[in-house]
């Protein structure tokens, strides 16, 4: 299967890998939606070439992730800020952060903390069943390939 088929399948992860399955894609959202919004601020941070930048904001801005909104005229400059599809999507990357914790340690600090937006104080992700409020887990969960 070509990567390129991927937005058609029915699997939701495989669509999902479509839009944001490369580094660059996620790390570009990542940093969006955390406040760094314009080109050069979003290339010089990441150290990514400008081609493969501009490619992957055209992604996301036809994905409706980001939107383009111009800061400057003559010559006419955008920030890339992101949609409430993208701001649906830092609860993943907060539970991606607490796997990459647990799992891929390293004694780098993490460059952003997820904080309470009331309290200011740092939030630990749990993943619940929004019918019964139980915890979803590994061992609470059976996943069955569907056959229709």
């Amino acid at each position: 299967m070509k990567w390129t088929d991927l937005p058609n399948e029915g699997c939701s992860v495989a669509r999902t890998m479509s839009v944001l399955g490369d580094r660059w894609t996620l790390l570009i959202l990542r940093d969006t939606l955390f406040g760094i919004r314009r080109f050069d601020d979003i290339q010089k941070r990441l150290k990514i070439t400008r081609h493969v930048l501009s490619d992957r904001l055209k992604r996301l801005e036809s994905h409706g992730l980001l939107e383009r909104k111009p800061y400057q005229e003559r010559p006419t400059r955008y920030e890339y800020h992101p949609t409430q599809a993208a701001r649906d999507f830092v609860p993943v990357m907060q539970a991606m952060t607490a796997w990459a914790q647990t799992h891929l340690p390293t004694e780098k600090s993490e460059p952003y903390r997820f904080l309470d937006r009331a309290t200011r104080n740092p939030t630990d992700p749990k993943v619940i069943d929004a019918n019964t409020g139980a915890e979803i887990t590994s061992q609470s969960i059976w996943v069955e390939a569907n056959r229709g």
